[in-house]
């Protein structure tokens, strides 16, 4: 089950390198050393460090001429670090093989997981105002060109970062490129420094291509591919948008190997554990795809043959959306598999929904009631089941509260937009309430999420006094936190407090 692995190392490795000029070896080299036992040896971390950089080569050879199209490269200002980056790296892979799995290991991982804090808390790097074309290589600029490049140099060949992220710093805190300007010049960089990463490493070490060649081969078409699709979504949203995407994959990311690098005895979930998880996960995944063909057909024939009004077609994708997640629960034994598989939704689904809203068919097929209304509540949505599976089901071992919960929320809310929409003249009106609700809305709410709960633990043979009271108290609370959310924010409150209260009943 390695392949797997390396497919998703090179997956992230590519979207990291077209978001924001990482390296691969940000991604890849972390995933590779933990998950894979194959790069477990006494150079395993060697041989990772130069796969991601023949990756590199490639990936950001494809980013730095998409960057180029949309006239973000200059090296004007860059070209003594390009030159002091590209001499130091041989030093440093040279330095990388004498020292072995002990640094080079631990270093990436936690590189990574700081990267992506980094990121969160300034999605984006450059100086308000700056403009690289009026920055003059002066002196001062030449002396801190020097310095960092001599420096990202030889962590190039040493920890095989490609210095990208150093690289991203430096251009925008110091010599005012803009984001998008800097993560042009740092992959035009890195091209040339990952090239001779590569061949130096492999001359130092020739088992890498001797023995490694497949999972080159598997690396560098995926990263490539993935690095394209990533700069091509970069240059076409603001610069905030693409440091946050990036933040969060690479906290995850970085987290995730740590925690398995170090702590994961202490639950006996350890990477081999991980990896005896995959079959589960790809039957998962192929479950949840035929679901969404099934769905989507379903759905598009409506569309075509019915008429179906705005409001109607917004029910229809919020329906396909909270099933998905209770298919996802039900098709997996473990909770780790659904958990991780709607984060990977939530951030595979966002940008590409970002891409196709310019498109004049997707204003047509969803009418949204304010920009980017969709994806924001998908977002949501799947961030929120994430944690709570992860919570619920994962930490309180109580899979059944979390089914309840999607349940009583998804059908619920449809129940409250039907009647509400028909029936509702009496808008709420006490304090906390969104005035733009009713009560028969809220009653609809109430009685369709007690049925959701009452019914949902009665068939998974929950006692019936205990599954009544969960399920009065839940709906109560779920009508309630429904009733008092604005701007669509219950996707996450319904559930959430659902959830809680129907835990604390089972519990008791």
């Amino acid at each position: 089950m390695e392949y797997f692995w390396y497919i998703i190392a090179a997956i992230g490795a590519g979207v990291g390198t077209g978001l924001a000029g990482l390296s691969a070896a940000t991604v890849m080299v972390p995933i590779l050393i933990v998950l894979c036992p194959s790069f477990g040896g006494e150079y395993g971390a060697y041989q990772a460090t130069a796969i991601a950089l023949a990756s590199d080569i490639l990936g950001s050879a494809v980013t730095s001429s998409v960057y180029a199209k949309n006239k973000h490269i200059d090296l004007k200002h860059g070209w003594v670090m390009m030159a002091c980056i590209v001499a130091l790296s041989t030093v440093g892979s040279y330095a990388a093989y004498v020292v072995g799995n002990v640094v080079l290991g631990g270093f990436t991982l936690f590189l990574t997981f700081f990267i992506g804090i980094r990121f969160l808390v300034k999605p984006d790097t450059s100086k308000s105002g700056a403009d690289s074309a009026n920055v003059r290589l002066g002196a001062k600029e030449i002396a801190i060109s020097l310095f960092f490049g001599l420096t990202i140099g030889f962590g190039t060949g040493f920890v095989g970062t490609g210095g990208g992220m150093m690289m991203l710093v430096v251009f925008t805190a110091f010599l005012g490129y803009d984001l998008k300007t800097a993560v042009g010049t740092s992959t035009f960089i890195m091209t040339f420094t990952a090239l001779i990463g590569f061949i130096s490493h492999s001359l130092i070490h020739p088992a890498i291509i001797l023995e490694r060649w497949n999972v080159l081969i598997i690396c560098i078409v995926t990263a490539t591919a993935a690095s394209l699709i990533s700069a091509q979504f970069a240059n076409r949203v603001n610069n905030k948008t693409v440091g946050r995407v990036t933040g969060v994959i690479l906290v995850i990311l970085g987290a995730a190997m740590i925690y398995l690098n170090y702590f994961s005895d202490t639950i006996g979930l350890s990477a081999a554990a991980l990896s005896a998880l995959v079959p589960e996960l790809l039957h998962t995944l192929g479950v949840l795809i035929l679901f969404l063909v099934i769905a989507v057909c379903i759905a598009l024939l409506a569309f075509r043959f019915l008429h179906v009004d705005g409001e109607a077609r917004r029910k229809v994708l919020h329906t396909i959306a909270f099933l998905l997640i209770v298919v996802l629960m039900l098709a997996s034994e473990h909770w780790y598999v659904p958990a991780f598989l709607s984060l990977l939704f939530a951030v595979v689904v966002y940008p590409i929904l970002r891409l196709l809203e310019k498109q004049p068919f997707y204003t047509s097929l969803f009418q949204e009631r304010s920009s980017g209304e969709v994806r924001k509540s998908l977002l949501l949505l799947f961030g929120m089941a994430a944690v709570l599976i992860t919570v619920f089901w994962g930490l309180l071992n109580s899979q059944i509260t979390v089914l309840s919960a999607i349940l009583a929320w998804g059908l619920g809310d449809e129940a409250a937009a039907l009647i509400g929409k028909r029936f509702g003249r009496h808008k709420l009106t006490f304090g906390l309430a969104d005035h733009k609700k009713s009560r028969e809305g809220s009653t609809a709410m109430l009685c369709t999420a007690f049925l959701a709960i009452f019914i949902t633990l009665t068939v998974n043979n929950i006692l019936l006094i205990p599954a009544l009271a969960a399920a009065i108290l839940g709906a109560i609370v779920g009508a309630f936190a429904e009733a008092v959310t604005k701007n669509g924010y219950d996707t996450v409150s319904v559930p959430c407090a659902a959830a809680l209260v129907i835990w604390v009943v089972l519990a008791v």
